[in-house]
């Protein structure tokens, strides 16, 4: 086991719990030092601190998963994966049968994301030394879900930065079909878990799905980003009297009207619209009572930053535009390098450049299901704001 030694005074922050190690931080490394695998860690006295997951070729050399001396095993994964269990059982399990159980960082378990979707677990191990423990992840998730079947969706830049290919496939039991039906608050949604966006659905707006859901009755409600139309069909469900959703993939909203159709939902051939949504709401002639926007992330980079800004800018004040005086607008982002205090001065840059005034009805992110570590914030990437129109 390669042995990691900082620069001294180096330690605080992972004395402070916080789980990334960055090269810089590093004095010298002893032992296998060129293969990705589980690393301790020590101050420059030669104090042990903490294990985690090693990975040579990243610039976060390693990624805690333990501050105690403790072996990292199968018993290692069963206890953190029943833990994350646990709570979601308490919190979720008369809602719906789709929710996140590991979220990384969030449940101390960095570079894992695990979603369950009805009979159907989904993996992703993004980092290269989480992605080493796979087999020990894969056995403790068979013992805890033994009916179960789990699929992998190992993929994006994450892993092309820790030096990894793509991994997609089944890694336990049968192979998704096309479309897995879950269901979620008395609707139910389709989830493609082959190919769709994440792992398949956006669990993490479930929370926000359901405040819909409670303030659409007789309003008209434009979603967009629609995507397969969770949020439309929410609001449907909540009594909107018509939902305009706006995307600019025609698989997704093929997607959509089979969930509409799925839950009863009556809704017009032009109601599912395709065309790109900056276009659409700058020359949109309509008023609308309810704007939703949630768009996918616009700043992949930190380099991303003031082209993204300016992009959420643009779509906050054109969607201002189309809502009727007393409106609301839902709106967010799904950034991680556009933190809460810039979305909101984005967002108010927007209103006073529309001539609207605003309030905060309420600030908006992430469903328990999505913990974020206290010592990590960094793992706070949705957030978003229910804003009312003054009359």
């Amino acid at each position: 086991m390669p042995k990691l030694f900082l620069h001294k005074g180096r330690e605080q922050p992972v004395v402070r719990g916080h789980p990334w190690i960055f090269s810089g931080a590093i004095q010298r490394v002893e032992g296998e030092v060129e293969v990705a695998g589980v690393a301790d860690l020590y101050d420059s006295s030669g104090l042990w601190l903490a294990r985690g997951c090693y990975n040579p070729k990243s610039q976060i050399r390693l990624r805690i998963l333990t501050w105690r001396e403790e072996a990292i095993d199968k018993s290692f994964f069963a206890r953190r994966l029943s833990h994350a269990l646990e709570r979601r059982e308490q919190s979720l399990s008369g809602l719906t049968n789709a929710y996140r159980l590991i979220n990384g960082e969030g449940d101390f378990l960095p570079g894992l994301v695990v979603d369950r979707y009805g009979d159907y677990l989904v993996c992703q191990f993004f980092t290269a030394g989480m992605d080493g423990l796979k087999g020990m992840v894969i056995d403790a998730l068979r013992h805890l879900f033994p009916r179960m079947s789990i699929y992998e969706r190992s993929e994006g830049s994450v892993r092309e930065e820790e030096g990894l290919l793509p991994s997609v496939g089944p890694l336990s039991g049968d192979e998704p079909p096309e479309l897995v039906v879950v269901e979620e608050n008395q609707l139910k949604f389709l989830a493609d878990l082959r190919g769709g966006q994440k792992t398949g659905f956006y669990l993490d707006q479930r929370e926000n799905r359901i405040l819909l859901h409670s303030l659409s009755r007789e309003k008209a409600v434009l979603n967009c980003f629609s995507y397969t139309g969770a949020f439309g069909a929410s609001a449907l469900k909540g009594g909107a009297r018509q939902v305009i959703s706006v995307d600019s993939s025609r698989p997704a909203l093929e997607t959509a009207r089979r969930v509409l159709d799925l839950n009863d939902l009556a809704a017009a051939a032009d109601d599912l619209i395709r065309a790109d949504v900056f276009s659409y709401l700058k020359n949109c002639p309509r008023q609308f009572d309810i704007v939703v926007l949630d768009p996918p992330s616009l700043a992949h980079r930190r380099g991303d930053v003031a082209a993204a800004s300016g992009s959420y800018k643009f779509l906050n004040l054109h969607a201002l535009r189309v809502l009727r005086p007393g409106g609301l607008l839902l709106t967010f982002s799904c950034s991680q390098h556009i933190p809460q205090e810039l979305f909101q001065k984005i967002v108010f840059g927007a209103a006073v450049d529309s001539g609207k005034r605003m309030q905060i009805l309420k600030k908006l992110g992430q469903p328990i299901d999505h913990p974020v570590s206290l010592h990590h914030l960094e793992g706070e990437y949705l957030k978003g704001f229910l804003l009312g129109v003054l009359d």
